[in-house]
């Protein structure tokens, strides 16, 4: 059978450039959205010693989860993340051994009984939130991305590793939080300059090297400080089963410095992208009236005034489809990376290279027309039983794809519904304006 196959469109590269003028950095991925708008559902950027092919179609991203065909591609920003991530799970390449290894032995820990006995966890850190709330009254202010970056940062330190940041008992944010932001913003502007502007920029450097100085540090303190101290009365989190347990193919323990890999990765992946999660639904929520009093309803009819059970979580599935909705259109790790293992064409015309690399542009799969009716309009009944059901396979990918899929989803889900349910049960949630604050108790 003969393919007839064309050319990727591409907007035109300059000498030496490539493409790197027709993007724009300070847009992030919606740069990338906008030249999809422009170059169709796949188009190609020569990058300064690279080179990418954006892909945004339902049509298209279905055959790139094809993981017979297709590996996840540790590419350019990732490879810089990795500097200080390691070989950890976001940031290892599949044929590594560390990564089956730490994968089948942490993807248990992740499981459903393990997230029961973090429930109390994370109730734990929502209820210092709240209460600092009620605190401060309903004329106080509330920056939601700080709070909620202080919220899960909290969380996932407290119900992975048996550790207190305690960031709601102080008005500077936890150090690690600045030297994660600043690393994650240098590790992706690396990835836009020329090697020799890099190599220039000896402060900026100065600086990335004690972040990440400090990141380790950090990391290594948990692990030393569990070796020292065991968590009482027999308990187990994630920490200890990354110390203790065994790899059940080899037999073999994850050495320290891929432990200490791992917390930095839970660390900055289990705390960044929840936090963008809710403060991106609260945003919604506000802008939605008619959406924020069907969920206060629906919260008021399944907890009244009762504290929330790990058996409410599934009977929240309102609260669910407003967080899967965010998600759509605002995903908190907007994009991903795969490369073929072979030579091959996509979509019936489109050639590829092995190696080659091909991201998937979520934001704009979230939006394809094919698939989402009236897709910018924010519609969390679009993920009731029945109309999810009929979407088309690989239309909704805020979590990556197939094995390398993120492996807390599920934490981070239960995370977001207990403190979403939390809030709307206790406040009246208002924008804030130039004279009131955002909050009102209900109680």
């Amino acid at each position: 059978m003969s393919v007839t196959t064309e050319p990727i469109p591409q907007p035109r590269p300059r000498p030496l450039l490539g493409n790197l003028p027709d993007f724009d950095a300070g847009k992030g991925v919606f740069g990338l959205v906008e030249l999809a708008q422009e170059y169709g559902p796949i188009y190609r950027l020569e990058l300064p010693g690279n080179d990418l092919v954006v892909v945004s179609s339902q049509e298209l991203v279905d055959e790139l989860c094809d993981e017979k065909r297709f590996d996840k591609k540790v590419h350019t920003p990732l490879q810089n993340v990795r500097d200080f991530a390691g070989d950890g799970l976001f940031t290892a390449e599949t044929q590594e051994p560390n990564w089956g290894a730490a994968h089948r032995i942490l993807m248990p820990a992740f499981g459903p009984a393990a997230l029961r006995t973090m429930f109390d966890g994370m109730t734990d850190i929502a209820e210092q939130l709240l209460l600092k709330w009620e605190r401060q009254g309903p004329a106080h202010r509330i920056d939601v991305g700080d709070n909620t970056t202080r919220l899960t940062l909290d969380t996932i330190a407290l119900c992975s590793f048996g550790y207190r940041f305690n960031s709601m008992y102080s008005d500077q944010m936890h150090p690690f939080v600045g030297a994660m932001v600043r690393s994650l913003v240098e590790s992706g502007e690396r990835g836009h300059r020329l090697p020799l502007q890099n190599r220039l920029m000896v402060r900026t450097r100065h600086q990335y090297d004690e972040d990440k100085r400090l990141m380790f540090e950090i990391a290594d303190q948990l692990i030393a400080d569990r070796r020292r101290h065991p968590l009482p009365g027999g308990e187990h989190d994630i920490l200890d089963t990354m110390l203790e347990a065994t790899d059940p193919l080899t037999g073999e323990r994850l050495s320290d410095e891929n432990v200490r890999y791992q917390l930095v990765t839970f660390l900055i992946a289990g705390h960044e992208t929840t936090s963008g999660l809710l403060t991106f639904t609260v945003h919604e929520l506000l802008r939605h009236p008619e959406v924020l009093a069907k969920a206060q309803a629906h919260v008021d009819e399944v907890l009244g005034n009762r504290a929330p059970r790990f058996e409410d979580l599934v009977e929240l599935g309102y609260l669910d489809r407003v967080l899967k909705e965010s998600l759509r259109l605002w995903p908190t790790a907007p994009a991903f990376a795969v490369q073929p293992y072979e030579d091959t064409v996509i979509g019936g015309r489109y050639p590829v290279r092995a190696g080659q690399t091909l991201l998937v542009l979520i934001p704009q799969l979230h939006r394809d027309p094919a698939v989402w009716d009236r897709p910018e309009d924010y519609d969390p009944d679009r993920f009731a039983f029945e109309r999810a059901e009929q979407l088309p396979p690989n239309a909704w990918k805020p979590f990556g794809n197939g094995q390398r899929s993120c492996i807390g989803r599920g934490f981070a889900l239960q995370e977001a519904t207990l403190f979403l349910a939390m809030l709307l049960q206790r406040f009246d949630l208002t924008a804030a304006t130039r004279t009131t604050g955002s909050t009102s108790s209900r109680r």
